[in-house]
């Protein structure tokens, strides 16, 4: 029977409430906005499927993974689908592919209050509710079983998420299906769900209206000053790049992620997927050609799986081999967790006990013009320690 003592010790995938035959796990959210499982212990049969599927009980490691992943540097060849995607728009093409010979995708995408869920697309024109980053963890819910009821009927399923939701899905499945393709995304850490209603609500008080369309990677300032953009029912619109953009500042000074993020199971080089998805950033200083500032994806190509799903896109995208460890500089999620913030148990009392208004001002404005050049600096000073240690070894 699960018994989570230590949040750190669940990535909150619900690989266990999918796989519980007697249906006794509930999800409880915590005072963080974090969702958990809780046995029903008069209903449990100790089976142990649960905790056998856990992706963090059992790390999951695929056994035909290369030992170093194709790194590649791509792009949709289709500017409008590369424009309405986070980075290059690759997903895109690998998608369409699997869904011409009638497979269906799952992945990440909001509900009609803009809720992020995971949820299954046939066609192509859905697709666009999947493209984009949602920078807020996704509910699973009961999508394991059904990718299961789809590949047991001999459908080709390709599945996206983080790290971890991939992991459990393959731990839920306990078994391997040929028709199943995956795609991991570089994960910096999934925020808490709790924070992203606050923002939406504290949003749509200040234009009195509900929300109509959410992009967080809009790049009509470009891919490298991305900004967040919402469109509202009354006509509204917000718009603020990512380093005015309150709740993005949050994010990226790592006060609301969940606590499993800190010390991730699966931010290593040898990832759980067939392809990994991310972003390219930092390309220009060594590949120049290859950055125009309209989105480059960073792809690792991790299994054969992986080589026939691109190979089977070809015809739609660009891509350049490109040299791992530069890719890994310049986005280093792949192997690396961020660390927890000295004021995030701070953060979230205040969060829980303020008006959010006042969390913001305190957590989540932009850093001064001081604390930028203090930041400029550090980022300067490890980069020469790091040139000085090459240049000794």
């Amino acid at each position: 029977m699960i018994n989570i003592i230590d949040k750190k010790n669940c990535n909150g995938c619900k690989a266990c409430l999918n796989i519980c035959p007697k249906g006794c796990i509930e999800m409880h959210t915590d005072e963080e906005g974090f969702w958990y499982p809780k046995v029903e212990v008069d209903k449990c049969v100790g089976c142990g499927l649960c905790e056998a599927v856990c992706p963090e009980i059992n790390v999951y490691s695929k056994e035909i993974s290369y030992e170093k992943a194709a790194c590649l540097a791509a792009w949709n060849n289709d500017e409008k689908t590369r424009e309405d995607s986070s980075s290059g728009g690759v997903f895109t093409s690998i998608a369409e592919n699997i869904l011409s010979k009638g497979g269906v995708v799952f992945g990440a995408g909001y509900d009609e209050t803009f809720k992020v869920i995971h949820k299954k697309v046939s066609r192509v024109e859905d697709l666009k509710e999947l493209r984009g980053s949602k920078y807020v963890q996704s509910d699973i819910g009961k999508t394991y079983s059904s990718v299961k009821r789809n590949l047991d009927t001999g459908i080709k399923v390709l599945f996206t998420g983080t790290p971890c939701q991939v992991a459990g899905l393959y731990n839920y499945l306990q078994k391997d299906y040929e028709e199943l393709y995956t795609c991991d995304v570089v994960c910096h850490g999934v925020p808490s769900p709790l924070v992203f209603e606050k923002y939406k609500a504290n949003i749509e008080g200040q234009f009195e209206s509900k929300i109509k369309e959410i992009s967080f990677r809009n790049k009509e300032f470009g891919w490298k000053k991305y900004s967040v953009v919402m469109n509202f029912e009354s006509g509204g619109r917000y718009s603020k790049k990512m380093g005015t953009d309150v709740y993005i500042q949050g994010f990226l000074r790592n006060y609301y992620l969940r606590p499993s993020c800190y010390d991730c199971s699966y931010a290593n080089i040898q990832r759980v997927s067939d392809i990994t998805l991310g972003d390219y950033w930092g390309i220009a200083s060594k590949y120049p050609e290859l950055d125009n500032d309209a989105g480059t994806s960073l792809l690792l190509v991790n299994t054969d799986k992986g080589r026939v799903m691109l190979k089977g896109c070809a015809d739609n995208i660009y891509f350049k081999r490109c040299d791992l460890s530069h890719a890994i500089s310049g986005n280093p999620s792949i192997i690396s967790s961020v660390k927890v913030p000295t004021l995030r148990e701070k953060y979230f009392k205040d969060l829980n006990k303020r008006e959010f208004e006042y969390v913001i001002k305190k957590y989540m404005s932009p850093p001064s013009y001081i604390q930028s050049k203090i930041t400029l600096v550090k980022r300067v000073i490890r980069y020469a320690k790091k040139k000085i240690i090459r240049n000794t070894n």
